[in-house]
């Protein structure tokens, strides 16, 4: 891969008044800057602006601001289309990256036939989480929900693993296959549109590669999950890709 290329990277991250968990992000990514050629900070919904000033003169950053709030997918292909760089990055705000691998996800999302690429996510307390799985189906989400098994449905090597769909934490795109699946499907608000994406990328002949060697940290933030507002959203979209997978 040029130089050239592994610089022409748009990452996109979406704030949902995030900014307290999105200022360590950036400070993670001034080590990246030189291969950065956007950072696009979508603000959801109003919210103090001040975690950016800093790095503002430090790090590529556009700002775009919602009149009013949209969904996960939404935001991302608004970034998108306001993007230019031939590498396109979806990134959640509680994401951190320490001695991160960039340049093998920029590769194996080069390689002829990929259509995503994304790196090993652990917690912040060390455990692996399961962020690359199979497809879902109406018994492997009941079996999770009575409690069956959590663990990850793949075991690691140490070469990129060929997976279902990644989790929508940190995905790393050429920007032709983004274009080419038309991004992820606006109807999904919250909740596998990161799934329905990598099942139209699989339809299209497309890999979902998922590399060892490359690893981020979430920090989660699940209190705000218990709500009744993000159980129907889940289970509303759960519906929507049985329904038309």
């Amino acid at each position: 891969m040029s130089g050239t290329e592994a610089r022409g990277v748009c990452l996109s991250i979406v704030s949902h008044g995030q900014g307290r968990l999105i200022r360590p992000l950036l400070g993670d990514l001034l080590a990246l800057r030189e291969r950065l050629t956007e950072v696009i900070v979508t603000l959801n919904i109003p919210e103090d602006e001040a975690f950016l000033a800093e790095f503002q003169d430090r790090l590529p950053i556009r700002v775009l601001r919602n009149a009013q709030p949209k969904g996960f997918g939404a935001n991302h292909n608004g970034a998108f289309a306001a993007s230019t760089a031939p590498f396109f990055v979806v990134v959640n705000p509680d994401i951190r990256l320490r001695d991160f691998a960039l340049d093998a996800l920029l590769a194996a999302a080069a390689e002829p036939g990929a259509g995503v690429a994304a790196p090993v996510v652990y917690a912040s307390d060390g455990q692996l989480q399961d962020s690359a799985r199979r497809f879902p189906t109406v018994a492997r989400l009941v079996r999770r929900k009575l409690g069956g098994p959590q663990g990850p449905d793949y075991s690691l090597g140490q070469v990129p693993l060929a997976v279902d769909w990644v989790a929508g934490m940190f995905m790393v795109f050429r920007r032709e296959v983004y274009a080419s699946v038309g991004g992820f499907d606006d109807r999904y608000f919250m909740y596998f549109e990161d799934v329905d994406l990598c099942h139209r990328l699989h339809r299209a002949g497309l890999r979902v590669l998922l590399l060892p060697q490359a690893r981020v940290i979430h920090d989660a933030q699940r209190a705000s999950r218990r709500q009744l507002k993000y159980f129907v959203w889940h289970l509303s979209s759960a519906c929507r890709y049985l329904l038309t997978a």
